[in-house]
């Protein structure tokens, strides 16, 4: 995919002698989505942050196709291309866990070692993805009314509601990511869950047993779903490792920076 179809929103905080690490956001975040864990690594890394399609202040130009997961990963590369980095490290959480992994499949000779948080393969069956889609759209639908009646905070508080993100809503700077979370565009968001959600996005569970790049798979101790996902990633992948995370749910690098900046680091080491 063309990078003419896309006006990306990045940072490039780049220096010769650190190594470079490419951060991928979950749905709903943004550039700024790991800038605590950002500032405790700086001084070992350079680092690289993109609003993905559908997120922040990037533009898709061209048609839906550009939203999936395939098309953003070729533009993604052309990017790295066009910035001359030929090879860095990559960290992805949740959805950008998603499209890392799938870049981690299909470009391996350009990553080194890559981290994914509370991040899946997609769907291994016909059956779950078209439940999925299902259910997608019907959040995306949730997502258009919020604009019609100018109540996008309402729809974040429910969707902070759900289980896997544990206690979430009682972290001192909950209100703060929720801001953050409102810059995004509704519409925009609807077409990124339509067209690189779990359901719509390729499996990559089969592929998944060739790869020899190193991964380091984290999970939250109270993110029981991701728990047993990340186990079976790990059983079929002989160069992943699970590290599961504790007193944390699924956004492991929000809820505990330290200890998530710990493990990243010991495994770029």
């Amino acid at each position: 995919m063309s990078l003419a179809n896309y006006k990306f929103n990045y940072s490039l905080i780049s220096n010769p002698n650190k190594p470079l690490i490419l951060f991928l956001h979950g749905f709903m975040g943004n550039i700024d989505e790991f800038n605590e864990a950002i500032q405790l690594l700086s001084d070992e890394f350079s680092y690289l942050t993109i609003d993905l399609p559908g997120h922040g202040k990037t533009q898709v130009l061209g048609s839906d196709d550009c939203y999936t997961m395939p098309n953003t990963a070729q533009a993604l590369i052309n990017l790295l291309n066009e910035l001359q980095i030929n090879k860095c490290f990559l960290v992805g959480y949740s959805m950008g866990g998603r499209l890392a992994l799938y870049l981690t499949l299909h470009f391996p000779e350009r990553f080194s070692k890559v981290v994914l948080e509370s991040a899946s393969p997609g769907l291994a069956t016909e059956a779950e993805r078209l439940e999925r889609i299902k259910r997608d759209s019907q959040i995306g639908r949730k997502l258009i009314r919020s604009v019609e009646k100018s109540d996008f905070a309402a729809f974040l508080a429910n969707w902070y509601d759900q289980p896997i993100f544990g206690d979430i809503k009682n972290h001192p700077q909950y209100n703060f990511m929720v801001e953050s979370r409102l810059q995004n565009q509704p519409i925009e968001l609807d077409k990124s869950l339509r067209f690189m959600g779990i359901g719509t996005q390729p499996s990559l569970w089969e592929k998944l047993p060739e790869n020899k790049i190193p991964l380091l798979l984290l999970a939250g101790e109270y993110d029981r779903k991701f728990i047993e996902i990340n186990q079976k990633m790990a059983d079929i992948c002989e160069f992943a490792q699970l590290e599961i995370i504790q007193n944390a749910a699924h956004n492991i690098h929000f809820e505990k920076t330290q200890e998530f900046v710990r493990n990243v680091r010991i495994f770029l080491d």
